[in-house]
């Protein structure tokens, strides 16, 4: 099991090991959107960008980055996510809309 911790909302969801990063969100009213994303969003298939968030702890216990996240986030620091495309495998703390 793995604990996300919303550092902004101050909420902490518990997810099964390979959980989806954006699902577990949204499923738990955890908003990841700016405006403009909740206009244009993909639906979580990496393609928009919009639902970056910051990995403040636990970088180690997500998923490897994909070559979707690798293009849209080159000018971003290691700790930037797309939500949709980070798989949970243990703890981790997250920033949403840095």
């Amino acid at each position: 099991m793995a604990n996300i911790k919303f550092v902004k909302e101050d909420q902490e969801v518990i997810a099964a090991d390979g959980a989806n990063l954006r699902e577990k969100a949204l499923q738990n009213g955890v908003d990841i959107y700016t405006f403009r994303g909740k206009m244009m969003n993909c639906g979580g298939y990496g393609q928009c960008g919009t639902c970056i968030v910051e990995i403040v702890e636990g970088v180690d216990n997500l998923s490897p980055r994909t070559p979707v996240e690798t293009r849209k986030l080159k000018k971003k620091p290691d700790s930037y996510r797309l939500a949709c495309q980070a798989l949970v495998n243990g703890p981790v703390s997250v920033k949403t809309k840095p």
